[in-house]
């Protein structure tokens, strides 16, 4: 059986390289591997959420960090945040770590599946799903999001309009207060969602 990128522990061989980017007014770089989401770099889903988002402060959470993209990318561009980055997938995590390193930053990297094991709440969640899992795992994750975020906080996802990003607006409007598409890039949307009390 194939790995996905929401594999535990991936068993393909490993393949790593090296990628580098600007984002956000910041030169960044990163080691990848086989067994983890979008490996040969920066996907477009991604790089749309990153450009979409407002300033950052408080506790942030990357949730399903992958390889350490958002992360590292928003450490680096707004380094007072408190940053929690979290994933399933231990080559990921092990990556995160390393590419946090390489880029001269430091947070707290955990493995666990959705919020298992991330303490306390957040100001902001973000997160490009693993929309292969199916809706009920990322549905599931959603809902975790709204109850560990404080009030006032916001959950920002990105999802394909083709891969189910209307039924995820429509979702997200019954969780929280406000739900709005702030971003749309080659068939992305960028959705901010709001927990007002």
């Amino acid at each position: 059986m194939n790995d996905h990128y929401y594999t535990v522990n991936p068993t393909s061989a490993h393949d790593l390289r090296r990628v580098e980017f600007e984002l956000l007014g910041e030169a960044l770089r990163f080691d990848t591997d086989a067994g983890v989401f979008s490996r040969d770099g920066l996907d477009v889903g991604t790089r749309a959420l990153l450009e979409a988002l407002p300033e950052l402060s408080g506790r942030v959470l990357d949730l399903g960090c992958g390889w350490g993209a958002v992360g590292v990318t928003l450490k680096k561009r707004w380094p007072r945040i408190d940053l929690v980055m979290t994933d399933v997938n231990q080559r990921a995590v092990d990556l995160s770590r390393k590419n946090l390193a390489l880029n001269g930053l430091a947070a707290d990297v955990l493995q666990g599946d959705g919020f298992e094991n991330v303490p306390g709440t957040f100001d902001f969640v973000i997160t490009n799903p693993p929309i292969r899992a199916g809706k009920q795992t990322i549905y599931g994750m959603f809902a975790d999001a709204r109850d560990r975020l404080h009030p006032g906080g916001r959950l920002y996802i990105v999802i394909r309009k083709q891969q189910g990003a209307p039924s995820a607006l429509k979702y997200l409007r019954t969780l929280f207060d406000e739900a709005e598409v702030i971003a749309r890039d080659a068939g992305f949307w960028v959705i901010e969602s709001i927990r007002r009390s």
